[in-house]
């Protein structure tokens, strides 16, 4: 009897500690990507469909268990990569679950029950946040090691870039703003976006994560000497009884500072598609105004 409680006892202690354990989901968030991974022979899925609601099945089963799982994006391209630097035949169940283990170590969503066409646009949202990051650091460490810039021009320009974004802050007042950071490299555009609460007293509440991308993103065009810019919309407390009305507010990024764009610069900014160039109808109820000049860091005066 008393082998038989005690064996009990080490099966229930185990299941504790597995409940302890974090797990990571890769998910084909893309209906192309799913569709490269069918190349490989034991691939278990035939349309992205079904292959999603099993995968949500699989993560409210794992939650009902007390697991906690992340999920990470699937990349075939970086999957092909990986399995060619590590000798590993991609086919295999085994490489899907070392590059699984690999993913859980960048970009991934916490699965607290969502539903899977919200957990869907999280996971790619967070894995392109996480590649914005990733670029940005890069930009900055190649500033630090250049033979033409100044020592340390990367940490400099992120000191920079910090006190511009805390200027703005206090510059747009009280209020819910949603600022936009846009820097160009290498052809393409880094973009980074974060909420700010701005309270009566000075206070500014904003996530530290949202915060870190954007001021990474502004030293990375500070670094660069890039033509970036930065929109701002905001939102601010109106009297009671009076309806709220969004304002936007635009800089562009010439000499390593924002400078104020014009009230028709901003309009032509917020009102143009960035793909196409094509003209897009301005929004009801949203104002455009110049920016507010910004006093430059005291090194500049």
């Amino acid at each position: 009897m008393a082998r038989k409680t005690t064996s009990t006892n080490r099966r229930t202690a185990r299941h504790t500690l597995r409940r302890e354990v974090p797990g990571t989901v890769a998910l084909l968030a893309d209906p192309g990507d799913f569709a490269a991974m069918r190349r490989y022979p034991g691939f278990a899925f035939t349309d992205h469909a079904t292959y999603l609601r099993e995968m949500e099945a699989l993560l409210r089963e794992l939650a009902a268990g007390g697991l906690h799982t992340s999920v990470a994006l699937f990349d075939p391209e970086e999957y092909e990569a990986f399995c060619a630097e590590a000798g590993l035949d991609p086919a295999r169940p085994d490489s899907r679950v070392r590059y699984t283990a690999m993913a859980a170590g960048g970009a991934t969503v916490p699965y607290r029950g969502q539903p899977v066409d919200r957990l869907v646009p999280e996971v790619v949202a967070e894995a392109e946040r996480h590649a914005t990051f990733t670029w940005a650091t890069a930009l900055l460490s190649a500033a630090d090691g250049c033979a033409h810039c100044d020592r340390g021009a990367g940490r400099a320009a992120y000191t920079r870039a910090s006190r511009a974004v805390t200027g703005l802050l206090e510059a747009v007042g009280p209020g819910d703003h949603h600022l936009v950071c846009s820097v160009p490299a290498d052809g393409a555009s880094l973009i980074a976006v974060c909420q700010a609460e701005c309270q009566e007293e000075g206070r500014v509440r904003v996530l530290e994560s949202e915060a870190l991308i954007l001021c990474t993103v502004l030293a990375a065009g500070i670094a660069t000497g890039s033509r970036g810019g930065i929109v701002v919309r905001s939102n601010a407390p109106a009297p009671r009884d009076a309806p709220g009305r969004d304002v936007v507010r635009g800089w562009a990024l010439r000499d390593g500072w924002p400078r104020p764009l014009t009230e028709a610069e901003v309009f032509a900014a917020y009102c143009t598609d960035a793909d196409t160039g094509e003209p897009i109808p301005p929004e009801h109820g949203v104002e455009y105004r110049p920016g507010i000049p910004l006093p430059p860091p005291e090194d500049d005066r």
